[in-house]
């Protein structure tokens, strides 16, 4: 570790100045490098070199320095990553699984826990998506893009138009359930997945939505979280809505919520995101934060049983019902979805759900979700964000106020992960980057203003 520093140091990089005493802040570092790693290279595809460039740059900036210096190993036969960060403890290290991708150990864990990891056992549809007629898979999915479309989405790749130094990978935009731009960046095409981040957010709601129709769970009913039934405890009364609408009153380490400790440290959802104390009434206050996400996920789970039908649901149920085959979603080493952030996925894919949400959650003559659910994920939650968009549940909502059409909402995710829904227009706006985190540049209004208006 030393040497990593002072290499660190011999090449101008900033090293934090607790970085040497601190084995905790290595420790999540390492976790960082170790999850990303293995989510790109397993998941993705992706080469170190491309990840280091990618999804190791422009992150957390107490993070930073000791990521590009910490040493990582890859076991391709064992689906391993190990990155180490003291010479008294284990490495850190994720493992990947097909189907759920990587999950990170436990700080202090070692290889021989890997065996003991949640594996999908759903069964993925036969055949090729590829073969199959969009949206349901990849065949005559597209329509000719006109020229003023096509000279719009070249703007987004220029890392200027919207932002300077923004990194975009992808742009999709569908219109009357046809794909009629699409572009990538180079090193990716319409099967890299990428981390959505924050989108996430808005695949747990429709993962909700899915189990509300099956009759497993009322949103405005109290949230099936275990942790929180012994008696006197407030939190039992917290419905699934105000977890849904940001309204929880729980506490959080501040706007956002970061979750270091679950993202990268290898704590398990149940162990942390259920801990949180109550700080405000329930419904009186919108604080955007992971762990409402985590814990409406989490009651997703108690109420199919915690076990194997529980990690099969968003594959059988949602995922590959609406064609979603390059759809990776992440659990902790305990089984938990970690369905704030972690999941992985392509803009075609991401597409496919915003049609689920212009079709009202019907699919191919099937309903998956209840109906008007698309109405009740773009309503006002009851307490609001204090200023810029407004929020639903689990989807941001945008309209006049961002010269954007009534009705319009959106996912959006970290790093510049952005799906704009626009039911007036029946259209999806999809676009993937790699922005410095969470460093705003990216004009996302003027985005869907622009896409908008080069579709007329």
């Amino acid at each position: 570790m030393r040497i990593a520093i002072l290499a660190a140091l011999l090449v101008g990089i900033p090293t934090p100045v607790h970085a040497q005493e601190d084995v905790h802040t290595r420790a999540l570092a390492a976790g960082y490098k170790s999850a990303f790693l293995c989510s790109g290279i397993f998941n993705a595809g992706q080469t170190p070199e491309q990840i280091a460039a990618d999804d190791l740059e422009g992150i957390y900036s107490q993070y930073q320095s000791l990521v590009r210096g910490l040493p990582a190993e890859v076991d391709r036969e064992r689906h391993l990553v190990s990155v180490a960060f003291d010479s008294n403890m284990p490495p850190r290290m994720a493992a990947w699984r097909p189907g759920l991708g990587c999950a990170q150990l436990p700080i202090g864990a070692r290889a021989e826990a890997v065996a003991a990891l949640p594996q999908l056992k759903a069964t993925r549809p036969a055949g090729v998506s590829d073969n199959r007629p969009w949206p349901d898979g990849d065949a005559r999915a597209t329509s000719p893009t006109p020229a003023g479309l096509k000279q719009a989405v070249a703007k987004v790749f220029d890392g200027q138009t919207y932002g300077a130094g923004t990194k975009s990978t992808a742009v999709v935009i569908v219109k009357d359930g046809k794909i009629v731009a699409e572009q990538y960046r180079d090193g990716y095409d319409m099967h890299t997945p990428q981390r959505t981040w924050s989108v996430a957010k808005s695949i747990t709601a429709t993962v909700i939505g899915r189990a509300v129709q099956k009759g497993l769970l009322k949103v405005d009913a109290p949230a099936n979280i275990p942790e929180w039934q012994a008696p006197g405890d407030p939190r039992a009364a917290i419905t699934l809505a105000q977890l849904m609408n940001m309204n929880s009153g729980l506490w959080t380490n501040g706007p956002g919520n970061r979750t270091d400790e679950v993202y990268i440290g290898g704590g398990s959802v149940t162990q942390w995101a259920t801990a949180m104390p109550l700080e405000a009434a329930p419904g009186s206050r919108f604080r955007y934060a992971n762990n409402d996400t985590l814990l409406a996920a989490r009651s997703v789970r108690a109420a199919l049983g915690d076990g194997q039908q529980a990690i099969d649901f968003p594959y059988a149920e949602l995922f590959w019902r609406i064609g979603m085959f390059h759809t990776t979603a992440e659990t902790d080493w305990q089984g938990n979805y970690v369905l704030s952030s972690q999941i992985w996925t392509t803009a075609r894919d991401l597409a496919r759900l915003g049609l689920l949400y212009l079709n009202d959650g019907m699919w191919a003559g099937e309903r998956l979700l209840p109906q008007n659910w698309s109405r009740f994920v773009a309503t006002p939650a009851p307490a609001q964000p204090q200023n810029g968009a407004g929020y639903g549940a689990l989807f941001w909502l945008y309209g006049p106020a961002q010269g954007l059409p009534e009705g319009t909402c959106m996912m959006n995710g970290n790093r510049g992960q952005y799906v704009f829904i626009v039911p007036s227009k029946r259209t999806i706006i999809i676009r993937r980057g790699f922005d410095p985190d969470n460093s705003g540049a990216f004009d996302i209004a003027r985005f869907g203003r622009d896409m908008l208006a080069a579709l007329e």
